[in-house]
Protein backbone atom coordinates (compact mmCIF):
# COMPACT_ATOMS: atom_id res chain seq x y z
CA UNK A 1 0.00 0.00 0.00
CA UNK A 2 3.07 2.51 0.70
CA UNK A 3 3.94 2.14 -2.87
CA UNK A 4 0.64 2.84 -3.72
CA UNK A 5 0.54 5.61 -1.81
CA UNK A 6 3.83 7.11 -3.12
CA UNK A 7 2.89 7.16 -6.40
CA UNK A 8 -0.55 8.65 -6.16
CA UNK A 9 1.49 11.68 -4.95
CA UNK A 10 3.73 11.95 -7.46
CA UNK A 11 0.64 11.96 -9.98
CA UNK A 12 -1.27 14.12 -7.39
CA UNK A 13 1.74 16.29 -7.47
CA UNK A 14 2.05 16.73 -11.15
CA UNK A 15 -1.83 17.77 -11.61
CA UNK A 16 -1.01 21.00 -9.62
CA UNK A 17 2.26 21.38 -11.19
CA UNK A 18 1.07 21.40 -14.96
CA UNK A 19 -1.62 23.46 -13.81
CA UNK A 20 -4.57 21.01 -15.24
CA UNK A 21 -5.84 20.82 -11.31
CA UNK A 22 -6.14 24.70 -10.75
CA UNK A 23 -8.01 24.71 -14.42
CA UNK A 24 -9.83 21.96 -13.95
CA UNK A 25 -10.76 23.38 -10.15
CA UNK A 26 -11.45 27.01 -11.66
CA UNK A 27 -13.87 25.77 -14.50
CA UNK A 28 -16.15 23.23 -12.11
CA UNK A 29 -16.39 25.86 -9.70
CA UNK A 30 -17.44 28.42 -12.20
CA UNK A 31 -19.92 26.06 -13.98
CA UNK A 32 -21.50 24.71 -10.72
CA UNK A 33 -21.65 28.16 -9.05
CA UNK A 34 -23.32 30.10 -11.98
CA UNK A 35 -26.04 27.62 -12.61
CA UNK A 36 -26.39 26.23 -8.59
CA UNK A 37 -26.68 30.56 -7.34
CA UNK A 38 -27.12 32.96 -10.82
CA UNK A 39 -30.06 33.42 -12.41
CA UNK A 40 -30.42 30.23 -14.95
CA UNK A 41 -34.00 28.79 -14.72
CA UNK A 42 -32.70 25.93 -12.83
CA UNK A 43 -30.99 27.75 -9.65
CA UNK A 44 -31.89 27.48 -6.09
CA UNK A 45 -33.36 30.38 -5.86
CA UNK A 46 -36.03 29.76 -9.00
CA UNK A 47 -36.88 26.44 -7.39
CA UNK A 48 -37.53 28.05 -3.92
CA UNK A 49 -36.35 25.00 -1.92
CA UNK A 50 -33.54 24.00 -0.13
CA UNK A 51 -31.80 22.23 -1.82
CA UNK A 52 -28.76 20.90 -4.33
CA UNK A 53 -30.84 19.86 -6.83
CA UNK A 54 -29.70 22.23 -9.44
CA UNK A 55 -25.97 21.70 -8.51
CA UNK A 56 -25.61 17.78 -8.76
CA UNK A 57 -27.20 18.22 -12.23
CA UNK A 58 -24.68 20.49 -13.12
CA UNK A 59 -22.30 18.37 -11.43
CA UNK A 60 -23.21 15.34 -13.06
CA UNK A 61 -22.27 16.59 -16.77
CA UNK A 62 -19.31 18.71 -15.79
CA UNK A 63 -17.56 15.88 -14.44
CA UNK A 64 -18.49 13.55 -17.27
CA UNK A 65 -16.74 16.17 -19.53
CA UNK A 66 -14.05 16.86 -16.94
CA UNK A 67 -12.79 13.02 -16.57
CA UNK A 68 -12.20 12.28 -19.48
CA UNK A 69 -9.68 15.29 -19.62
CA UNK A 70 -8.05 14.90 -16.41
CA UNK A 71 -7.64 11.18 -17.13
CA UNK A 72 -6.19 11.23 -20.75
CA UNK A 73 -2.66 11.90 -19.73
CA UNK A 74 -2.73 9.00 -17.06
CA UNK A 75 -1.36 6.38 -19.27
CA UNK A 76 -1.20 7.39 -22.62
CA UNK A 77 1.39 9.93 -21.91
CA UNK A 78 3.72 7.65 -20.25
CA UNK A 79 2.86 5.28 -23.61
CA UNK A 80 3.83 7.79 -25.66
CA UNK A 81 7.48 8.48 -23.77
CA UNK A 82 7.91 4.91 -23.18
CA UNK A 83 8.65 6.14 -19.61
CA UNK A 84 5.70 3.20 -18.74
CA UNK A 85 8.12 0.62 -19.71
CA UNK A 86 11.14 1.92 -16.97
CA UNK A 87 8.14 2.48 -14.25
CA UNK A 88 7.27 -1.29 -15.06
CA UNK A 89 11.43 -2.40 -14.43
CA UNK A 90 10.78 -0.99 -11.18
CA UNK A 91 9.84 -2.90 -8.02
CA UNK A 92 5.85 -2.00 -8.76
CA UNK A 93 3.35 -4.27 -10.26
CA UNK A 94 0.82 -3.31 -12.85
CA UNK A 95 -2.00 -3.16 -10.70
CA UNK A 96 -0.30 -0.62 -8.24
CA UNK A 97 0.70 1.60 -11.20
CA UNK A 98 -3.52 1.85 -12.26
CA UNK A 99 -4.49 2.18 -8.85
CA UNK A 100 -2.37 4.71 -8.28
CA UNK A 101 -3.40 6.54 -10.95
CA UNK A 102 -6.73 5.80 -10.30
CA UNK A 103 -6.30 7.06 -7.15
CA UNK A 104 -5.03 10.60 -7.66
CA UNK A 105 -7.57 11.26 -10.32
CA UNK A 106 -10.30 10.27 -7.73
CA UNK A 107 -8.80 12.55 -4.59
CA UNK A 108 -8.79 15.34 -7.00
CA UNK A 109 -12.22 15.42 -7.62
CA UNK A 110 -12.61 14.39 -4.23
CA UNK A 111 -11.20 17.81 -3.62
CA UNK A 112 -13.18 19.78 -6.46
CA UNK A 113 -15.96 18.74 -4.54
CA UNK A 114 -14.67 19.69 -1.24
CA UNK A 115 -14.54 23.01 -2.30
CA UNK A 116 -18.78 23.35 -2.93
CA UNK A 117 -19.14 22.19 0.79
CA UNK A 118 -20.00 26.33 1.09
CA UNK A 119 -22.73 25.32 -1.23
CA UNK A 120 -24.01 23.08 1.20
CA UNK A 121 -23.34 25.57 4.26
CA UNK A 122 -25.18 28.37 3.03
CA UNK A 123 -28.55 26.21 1.91
CA UNK A 124 -28.71 24.86 5.40
CA UNK A 125 -28.44 28.34 6.58
CA UNK A 126 -31.57 29.83 4.31
CA UNK A 127 -34.25 26.93 4.86
CA UNK A 128 -34.56 23.45 6.47
CA UNK A 129 -32.73 20.47 3.99
CA UNK A 130 -32.76 17.14 3.10
CA UNK A 131 -29.11 16.17 5.00
CA UNK A 132 -29.57 12.64 4.08
CA UNK A 133 -30.65 13.86 0.18
CA UNK A 134 -27.25 16.18 0.10
CA UNK A 135 -24.98 13.76 1.63
CA UNK A 136 -26.43 10.50 -0.89
CA UNK A 137 -25.98 13.21 -3.85
CA UNK A 138 -22.74 13.99 -2.92
CA UNK A 139 -21.58 9.99 -2.29
CA UNK A 140 -23.13 9.48 -6.04
CA UNK A 141 -21.38 12.34 -7.39
CA UNK A 142 -17.78 10.07 -6.11
CA UNK A 143 -18.92 6.86 -7.41
CA UNK A 144 -20.02 8.21 -10.47
CA UNK A 145 -16.17 10.18 -11.06
CA UNK A 146 -15.37 7.02 -9.67
CA UNK A 147 -16.87 4.62 -12.79
CA UNK A 148 -15.52 6.87 -15.57
CA UNK A 149 -12.19 7.16 -14.09
CA UNK A 150 -11.91 3.78 -14.12
CA UNK A 151 -13.31 4.20 -17.90
CA UNK A 152 -11.23 7.13 -18.86
CA UNK A 153 -7.69 5.47 -17.29
CA UNK A 154 -8.62 2.54 -19.16
CA UNK A 155 -8.72 4.70 -22.66
CA UNK A 156 -5.64 5.68 -21.79
CA UNK A 157 -3.82 2.78 -21.24
CA UNK A 158 -4.78 1.46 -25.15
CA UNK A 159 -3.05 4.86 -26.93
CA UNK A 160 0.19 7.01 -26.77
CA UNK A 161 -2.30 9.86 -28.24
CA UNK A 162 -3.85 12.06 -25.27
CA UNK A 163 -6.53 13.26 -27.66
CA UNK A 164 -7.61 9.39 -29.12
CA UNK A 165 -7.65 8.67 -25.15
CA UNK A 166 -10.13 11.46 -24.70
CA UNK A 167 -12.25 10.61 -27.34
CA UNK A 168 -12.01 6.73 -26.58
CA UNK A 169 -13.17 7.79 -23.06
CA UNK A 170 -16.01 9.86 -24.16
CA UNK A 171 -17.33 7.26 -26.27
CA UNK A 172 -18.02 4.31 -23.69
CA UNK A 173 -19.19 7.07 -21.36
CA UNK A 174 -21.75 8.17 -23.77
CA UNK A 175 -22.92 4.95 -24.06
CA UNK A 176 -23.51 4.55 -20.13
CA UNK A 177 -24.40 8.18 -19.26
CA UNK A 178 -26.93 8.85 -22.35
CA UNK A 179 -27.63 6.29 -24.72
CA UNK A 180 -28.68 3.31 -22.66
CA UNK A 181 -31.54 6.17 -21.19
CA UNK A 182 -32.77 6.20 -24.80
CA UNK A 183 -32.67 2.54 -25.26
CA UNK A 184 -34.31 2.21 -22.09
CA UNK A 185 -36.96 4.72 -22.88
CA UNK A 186 -37.49 2.56 -26.51
CA UNK A 187 -37.95 -0.64 -25.51
CA UNK A 188 -39.98 -3.07 -22.98
CA UNK A 189 -39.95 -5.52 -20.95
CA UNK A 190 -36.57 -7.09 -19.59
CA UNK A 191 -34.62 -5.31 -22.79
CA UNK A 192 -35.51 -2.05 -21.22
CA UNK A 193 -34.82 -3.07 -17.72
CA UNK A 194 -31.32 -4.27 -18.87
CA UNK A 195 -30.69 -0.52 -20.15
CA UNK A 196 -32.14 0.97 -17.63
CA UNK A 197 -29.40 -0.77 -14.81
CA UNK A 198 -26.57 -0.14 -17.48
CA UNK A 199 -27.60 3.91 -17.21
CA UNK A 200 -25.61 5.56 -14.75
CA UNK A 201 -28.65 8.32 -14.74
CA UNK A 202 -30.56 5.76 -13.11
CA UNK A 203 -28.08 5.36 -10.20
CA UNK A 204 -27.48 8.64 -9.68
CA UNK A 205 -30.84 10.02 -9.68
CA UNK A 206 -31.79 7.42 -7.33
CA UNK A 207 -28.68 8.81 -4.95
CA UNK A 208 -29.14 12.47 -5.79
CA UNK A 209 -33.10 11.63 -3.92
CA UNK A 210 -31.54 10.26 -0.95
CA UNK A 211 -31.83 6.99 -1.53
CA UNK A 212 -28.82 4.86 -1.13
CA UNK A 213 -29.49 1.35 -2.64
CA UNK A 214 -26.66 -1.50 -2.38
CA UNK A 215 -27.42 -2.09 -6.22
CA UNK A 216 -26.03 1.93 -7.38
CA UNK A 217 -22.93 1.36 -5.28
CA UNK A 218 -22.43 -2.36 -6.53
CA UNK A 219 -22.98 -0.68 -10.35
CA UNK A 220 -20.52 2.30 -9.66
CA UNK A 221 -17.72 -0.16 -8.17
CA UNK A 222 -18.60 -2.82 -10.95
CA UNK A 223 -17.86 -0.22 -13.56
CA UNK A 224 -14.67 0.87 -11.72
CA UNK A 225 -13.25 -2.55 -11.50
CA UNK A 226 -13.49 -3.63 -15.00
CA UNK A 227 -12.09 -0.30 -16.18
CA UNK A 228 -9.08 -0.26 -13.84
CA UNK A 229 -8.55 -4.80 -14.48
CA UNK A 230 -8.73 -4.28 -18.31
CA UNK A 231 -6.08 -1.29 -17.78
CA UNK A 232 -4.06 -3.68 -15.89
CA UNK A 233 -4.36 -6.12 -18.53
CA UNK A 234 -3.20 -3.72 -21.27
CA UNK A 235 -0.18 -3.11 -19.11
CA UNK A 236 0.39 -6.47 -18.58
CA UNK A 237 0.42 -7.66 -22.26
CA UNK A 238 2.35 -4.84 -22.77
CA UNK A 239 5.00 -5.49 -20.20
CA UNK A 240 5.30 -9.59 -21.64
CA UNK A 241 5.58 -7.86 -25.07
CA UNK A 242 8.52 -6.06 -24.24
Amino acid sequence: MSKIWILTKKELKTFFDSLIAYILLVLFLGFTGFFTWLPSGADIFFQGQATLNSFFTISYWSLFFFIPLITMRSLAEENRSGTIELLLTKPVTEWQVVFSKYLSCLLLIIIALALTIPYYITVASIGDVDHGAIISGYLGLILMSSAYIGIGIFASSISKNQIVAVLVSLSIGIFFHFITGILESSTTGFISGLFGFLSTGTHFESMSRGVIDTRDIIFFISLTAIGLISAQAVLGKRKIAD
